[in-house]
């Protein structure tokens, strides 16, 4: 059966490649060998450097974009602030309706 599937032009199955193992990838840290401490002040100091580096790749926003989101963010606050303000409005007139009919 199988002769007839490869005379029939039957798709055959992919071959496996031999995968080949990279070698452990290197990092770009120094790693700190046993029995070497770094002091707190070297660490700060590296901390702020790293902290300088990432800020450098932050893409900031024009001064238009802030505004721009700003207002949005107002906007949003100020229909949020209504709609929860109605809610309450229609949850305070449903407890004094219970009260006048109870009491």
């Amino acid at each position: 059966m199988a002769d007839e599937q490869k005379q029939a032009g039957a798709p055959s199955q992919p071959k496996k490649q031999a995968v080949k193992k990279s070698a452990p990838a290197s990092s770009t840290t120094q790693a700190v060998k046993k029995g070497e401490e770094v002091s707190r002040t070297g660490k700060v100091k590296k901390w702020f450097k790293e902290m300088k580096a990432e800020l450098k790749k932050v893409i900031w926003p024009t001064k238009s974009q802030t505004v721009k989101n700003t207002g949005i963010a107002l906007g949003m606050m100020l229909i949020s602030s209504v709609a929860v303000w109605g809610f309450d409005q229609i949850a305070q007139m449903g407890v004094k309706a219970l009260i006048t009919l109870v009491g």
